[in-house]
C-alpha cells in the first residue's frame, strides 16, 4: 500500500477574478474547491492514474470534515487523525494573478496526536511506500521527517520526499527512494542558483553521496532531470501545451514517477510518466487523468 503524509491539509478554494482592484469588491467569474496539501494531491493523482492510497495527517473543524468528504468522494482511503480542536486551513488561490495565494495557518497539533500518526506509521511493513510532502505546521518540531524516517528505517519501506530546506537534508541520511526539490530548492540547498538542466547534476549527484538514491529536479518550463542510483542521468523537456494550473503539478510528477515505476520498475519509464503527469496536470483545470498524461506521451516514448 502507499501511504501518503500530510500534515496541513487543506480547502484550496480556487477564485479567478477580472481586473482585480485593491481596496475594492471584486467579484469572481469563476470558483472552484479542492482537497488540498501535497500529499494528499499525490494521492489524488495516483486515483486519477488507478492507483490507490491511504491518505495520513490530521484534520479538524468544518473544513476538515469537508476534506475528508471530498477526499472519500474520490476514493482515497481516509487515514486522517481527528483533532478535537482547531480548523483546517482554507487557501485562497486566484488564479489569474500570477499565482498569488493567501494560505491558511491550520490547527496545532498536540503531541499525544502526533504519537497516534507514529503507531500508525510504525505498522508499516515491506513493500509499502511512504510519501513525505509539503511544509509543517508551526506547532510541528522541525525534525518531523526525519523521525517518521527512522520509524521505517530497516523494514523494506520505500520513502519518498518531496520537502525543502532542512527538512530535505535532514532525511537524507535516511537513504529515501527519491527525493524531488524543484530547481529553486535545489539551488537553496547549496547556495547558488540553478537556471539550466546542465547545471542540475553535479548538486543531484551531491545529494546522492549524503544518502539519496535517486533524485528528481523539475525546472518547470524547462524540464526536468532525473539522476537514478545506477549512475544514470535522464533529461526531458517540458511538453507544450497551455498552463491553466500550476498548483499541483510537482505533487503529479511526484505520483507520476511512483505509478511508473510501480509499473515497470523501469527508472527511464518513471521520468517520462512523471512528466507528463506533472505536465497534464498544469495543462488542466483539476488533475489530469491517466488519458490525458498518456496523450502526452507519443509513439516513441517521448513527452
Amino acid at each position: 500500500m502507499i501511504y501518503t503524509i500530510t500534515l496541513n491539509p487543506s480547502l484550496d478554494y480556487f477564485v479567478t477574478v477580472e481586473h482585480f482592484e485593491v481596496g475594492k469588491t471584486n467579484r469572481a467569474v469563476s470558483e472552484h474547491i479542492l482537497p488540498g496539501g501535497k500529499g494528499l494531491n499525490v494521492s489524488v493523482m495516483l486515483k486519477n492514474l488507478g492507483i490507490d492510497s491511504t491518505a495520513l495527517g490530521f484534520t479538524a473543524g468544518f473544513a476538515g470534515k469537508e476534506i475528508i468528504h471530498r477526499m472519500e468522494a474520490q476514493g482515497i482511503h481516509n487515514g486522517f487523525i481527528w483533532l478535537k480542536e482547531g480548523n483546517s486551513r482554507i487557501n485562497v488561490k486566484i488564479k489569474n494573478m500570477e499565482g498569488t495565494e493567501i494560505n491558511g495557518i491550520g490547527p496545532d497539533i498536540p503531541a499525544e496526536e502526533m504519537d497516534k500518526l507514529f503507531a500508525k506509521v510504525c505498522q508499516l511493513k515491506s513493500g509499502d511506500v511512504l510519501v513525505l510532502a509539503g511544509s509543517i505546521p508551526a506547532s510541528v518540531p522541525n525534525y518531523i521527517y526525519e523521525r517518521l524516517m527512522s520509524a521505517v528505517a530497516g523494514k523494506g519501506v520505500e520513502v519518498i520526499v518531496d520537502a525543502a530546506g532542512s527538512l530535505l537534508r535532514q532525511v537524507l541520511p535516511y537513504g529515501p527512494f527519491l527525493i524531488k526539490p524543484n530547481h529553486h530548492e535545489l539551488g537553496e540547498l547549496f547556495g547558488v542558483e540553478i537556471k539550466e538542466r546542465s547545471e542540475v547534476v553535479p548538486y543531484a549527484k551531491q545529494l546522492q553521496t549524503q544518502g539519496a538514491r535517486n533524485v528528481l529536479v523539475s525546472l518547470a518550463g524547462k524540464g526536468a532531470v532525473l539522476v537514478t542510483e545506477d549512475g544514470r542521468v535522464f533529461e526531458l523537456d517540458a511538453p507544450k501545451g497551455e498552463v491553466k494550473n500550476a498548483v499541483g503539478a510537482g505533487d503529479s510528477m511526484v505520483a507520476g514517477f511512483l505509478a511508473g515505476w510501480l509499473e515497470k520498475k523501469d527508472y527511464e519509464f518513471a521520468f517520462r510518466m512523471g512528466v507528463c503527469a506533472g505536465s497534464a496536470s498544469a495543462f488542466s483545470e483539476d488533475f489530469a487523468g491517466r488519458a490525458e498524461v498518456e496523450a502526452l506521451i507519443d509513439k516513441d516514448g517521448n513527452c
